[in-house]
């Protein structure tokens, strides 16, 4: 069995390390080592050692039972292929619906194997995209996972490489297509043994959450090949039918070729080569249109980014929190906005940031703008990581949910908020170094000092944090959350019956003093009134046939308080 590895540092000489026994490795190009070694001596796994430094994990380990500072283990790729191996096809993103979930709070068990036995469930819901919060390996047993340090290895707390691509194949039996959260922006900094092994970071740059990744300095050809590399491996290896790539805004370059240009050339190579469809999906808070534009004109080639605007005008007018970036969106009119163009903010200048921000959205699909009114952001990052289950009343969250699933949008869902789960979302950890612990829970204070709602914040490295999060899936057997849970499933039927008519766009009125709003999409006609007192809109007789109504029978009166009514345009 051949073992190579990139260490540009090592100066003198690189080991593999087997238990006791020691095999120098030989120079070859580019900066890689390489050695021959028999599959019987790896019965402990193995390390590299630097210049006869301490063994170090493999960075491009596929296993770490043992954790991030354990042995590196060998896992065969042929046997994870042989088992996602299929003629699946997902729905194209313009009739999809996602759902984000953490693997580790979804169930009880926080397995793969639980998570398999949901499907049937989120079969019925009519989801057609999961979208798994990252499963490289990170330190301690739970975590979101965004300080991932081994990203070619899922972490082991979850389940195995080979339950891990059962449960996809499982996906795919069911008709779901399987998307991953990946980050590679940065690395968390316990269990991080990169840097000593090549130039994988850069000191001219720094994200919030540590070294920015170098990916236009010195030596940076190797490391844009590991993070190239490291998306091909989990949507060959394991079948995944998209990634989520974290945080672009935090991906400084000023390279002729920015590496998510880079990197989405190398995916459209290798599925077009093997006949598979698969997405990038950028989350970024830029509203810049060359995330998804051509790089024939000056684009990066993605399929869709996240587009927050939707999410903080939505969330400013259903709760009237101004702190933070909601100060910068003002009632209906930004909700209007956001639904017509995609983006509210087109640069113009936002308060919130102190300069202009954004772009206007040319030639950019409703298909390549992924919206939520909930994620794992805008709950987990709140003090309390309160739902908006923990702030709104039903009628309230039921206007929430046909805002979200029946825009022109692809919409995403967060675990739970189907039925409007009243557990918390909020921020864990399990560092193993104390030091770093506390460090991460003064850091989480110190996060919310400019935020009106800032109270004490969960300890994120006590259990009782992590355990608060899991969902609690008996909440099903009431009926306030069956109720919600039945409307999400109409709105779901709803928009996978829609036809859109090619080149017409998303028509938006509303009334900020009244105050209500509406907008097609398709045959469908949606109007929400925000008051709590009985509205007037204009008449929708005539073209328009009265669908369902989320407080009575669908009709063509005055809207009651907090109405959502849904139209049909007659045929």
């Amino acid at each position: 069995m051949k073992f190579s590895v990139w260490a540009p540092r090592a100066t003198r000489s690189v080991e593999l390390v087997c238990g006791d026994e020691r095999f120098a490795m030989t120079p070859a190009a580019a900066g890689s080592w390489q050695v021959e070694c028999m599959p019987g001596q790896l019965a402990q796994g193995y390390r590299f050692s630097l210049d006869g430094g301490p063994p170090l994990p493999d960075p491009r380990s596929a296993w770490q039972p043992h954790g991030v500072h354990g042995p590196s283990c060998v896992i065969e790729a042929s046997e994870l292929k042989a088992i996602t191996a299929s003629q699946f096809r997902p729905v194209a993103l313009r009739d999809a619906i996602l759902y984000e979930l953490h693997v580790g709070t979804f169930t009880p068990e926080g397995t793969y194997a639980a998570l398999a036995a949901k499907l049937p469930y989120l079969v019925s819901l009519g989801i057609t995209h999961l979208e798994l919060m990252p499963l490289a390996s990170f330190p301690g047993a739970h975590g979101w996972g965004y300080d991932g340090v081994y990203l070619f290895a899922p972490h082991p707390a979850y389940g195995t490489p080979l339950e891990l691509a059962r449960l996809i194949a499982e996906c795919h039996a069911h008709g779901l297509a399987v998307l991953l959260d990946v980050v590679y922006n940065h690395l968390g900094p316990d269990g991080n043994y990169l840097g000593q092994f090549g130039p994988y970071f850069t000191d001219r740059f720094r994200t919030q959450w540590g070294d920015a990744i170098n990916y236009d300095g010195p030596g940076s050809d190797g490391v844009r090949q590991f993070v190239i590399d490291n998306a091909l491996h989990w949507l060959d290896v394991y079948g995944f039918d998209g990634l989520r790539l974290d945080a672009v805004h935090a991906i400084p370059g000023f390279e002729a070729v920015h590496v998510l240009e880079e990197l989405a050339a190398a995916v459209q190579a290798w599925a077009g080569a093997c006949g598979r469809n698969v997405v990038l999906i950028a989350e970024s808070d830029l509203n810049d249109p060359r995330l998804v534009h051509s790089p024939a004109r000056g684009g990066y080639g993605l399929d869709a980014h996240w587009a927050d605007d939707f999410h903080h005008a939505l969330h400013h007018l259903m709760t009237g929190e101004t702190h933070g970036y909601y100060a910068d969106f003002k009632g209906v009119e930004g909700l209007a906005i956001a639904l017509r163009d995609g983006y509210v903010y087109q640069g113009q200048y936002s308060v919130h940031r102190g300069r202009r921000h954004g772009r206007t959205p040319l030639d950019v699909r409703p298909d390549q703008l992924v919206i939520s009114a909930q994620n794992h952001d805008q709950i987990g990052n709140r003090a309390q990581g309160e739902r908006l289950s923990q702030l709104l009343h039903s009628t309230q969250l039921k206007a929430v949910a046909a805002l979200t699933l029946l825009s022109p949008f692809v919409p995403l869902l967060f675990q739970g908020e189907e039925w409007g789960a009243r557990t918390p979302f909020l921020y864990f950890t399990d560092h193993q170094d104390p030091q770093l612990g506390a460090q991460v829970a003064a850091g989480r204070r110190r996060e919310f000092s400019g935020f009106d709602w800032q109270a004490q914040v969960p300890d994120p490295q006590s259990p009782s944090t992590f355990e608060a999060s899991r969902l609690n899936w008996k909440e099903l057997n009431l009926p306030a959350h069956q109720d919600l849970l039945d409307w999400y499933r109409r709105l779901i039927a709803l928009r996978t019956g829609l036809t859109r008519a090619v080149g017409r766009g998303t028509e938006v009125a509303f009334d900020a003093a009244a105050p209500w709003l509406s907008f097609t999409h398709g045959e469908l006609r949606v109007v929400i009134s925000f008051a709590a007192h009985a509205v007037s809109v204009p008449s929708s007789c005539g073209r328009w046939q009265a669908e369902l109504s989320s407080v009575q029978q669908p009709g063509n009166g005055p809207l009651a308080p907090f109405e959502t009514r849904i139209y049909r345009r007659r045929r």
